[in-house]
């Protein structure tokens, strides 16, 4: 993960309209997050992912180095999401 297609899949995903997904914690999300970004923690996201879209819904996922987003990844694919890509960690922005 995090390879420069990484991003770059990330990047055209989210100028198509996929919805950029930020799974850490609300204080590491108001620490700062990307711009354009939905704060819904990884331990909240079995409540809250409905937030998202139906499972249409094409998401790009982030946490700050990428297990949690992983997580959520394959968490969202069991919830029936086909289009799921998992950045990894913020810094791979």
């Amino acid at each position: 993960m995090n390879t420069p297609q990484d991003r770059e899949k990330a990047h055209q995903m989210v100028a198509a309209g996929a919805k950029l997904v930020d799974v850490r914690t609300p204080n590491e999300f108001a620490a700062g997050h990307l711009d354009g970004a939905v704060n819904i923690p990884l331990q909240e996201l079995p409540k809250r992912f409905q937030e998202i879209g139906s499972p249409s819904t094409a998401v790009v996922l982030y946490c700050a180095k990428g297990p949690r987003s992983a997580m959520a990844e394959q968490f969202l694919r069991q919830q029936g999401f086909a289009e799921v890509h998992n950045l990894g960690g913020m810094g791979a922005w």
